[in-house]
């Protein structure tokens, strides 16, 4: 397609338009390691899978609250003794990791701080992040058109003319900020045994940045200049 050239009788506007906006975040992402470690083979993939069991368990206990429950990584490896010659064992470490996505940020100090409290058991996040369909994105992107209209149509006003059509519409950039970034997280150390149940632990939801960024070409009436 051929790009229409400016005439002095159809002169043109180029702009950039932005839009911004600071929403609640509407998922909560956690991540869990349970591992075990031992002298004995079987007695270590015994424990992984009854910890991997229980953590999944609990999880899932929480019911609606828990939008996806994923199985990421598992790995069972023996540990070569530190001194001696051949293939000497002195022990077996296993572990895997899950990761859970919360809606109901109610549920997610009182899951976390218990997780948390499991034998062996690793918390990683939250972290905050929108719905891939949030509707924070549409409105991001009619904000950044309607700032593209009303710049170019400044500029127009400010050469005595006015905007006439639209020759080009183009979406430059849409992101998010706010939490997203992995090391944004907190981390809950292997978890010790307790005699009584932890409080539940006070999160607040980190509010999320969502951008947009278009450009645009119009064309103007001739001013007079």
């Amino acid at each position: 397609m051929t790009q229409q050239q400016p005439t002095p009788e159809a002169p043109q506007v180029t702009v950039r338009g932005e839009g911004r906006l600071e929403v609640d975040p509407e998922l909560a992402r956690i991540g869990v390691s349970v591992r075990a470690r031992g002298t004995d083979r079987s007695t270590v993939l015994a424990a992984l899978t009854s910890r991997n069991a229980e953590a999944i368990a609990l999880v899932k206990s929480y019911g609606e609250a828990v939008a996806k429950l994923e199985t990421g990584a598992l790995s069972v490896s023996p540990e070569p003794a530190r001194h001696g010659r051949g293939e000497r064992v002195r022990g077996y470490q296993g572990w895997v990791h899950l990761s859970a996505e919360l809606t109901d940020f109610t549920a997610l100090g009182e899951l976390t701080t218990r997780l948390a409290d499991l034998e062996w058991t690793r918390v990683d996040g939250p972290w905050w992040a929108l719905r891939p369909d949030s509707p924070a994105y549409a409105e991001a992107r009619r904000q950044a058109v309607r700032e593209a209209v009303r710049r170019a149509r400044e500029y127009a006003e400010a050469l005595g003319s006015s905007l006439v059509a639209l020759l080009e519409l183009s979406d430059t950039g849409l992101g998010q900020g706010g939490g997203h970034a992995p090391m944004g997280g907190a981390r809950m150390a292997f978890a010790a045994e307790a005699v009584d149940a932890p409080a539940p632990m006070e999160l607040e939801p980190q509010r999320q940045t969502v951008t947009a960024e278009v450009a645009a070409r119009f064309t103007m009436a001739p001013p007079p200049l």
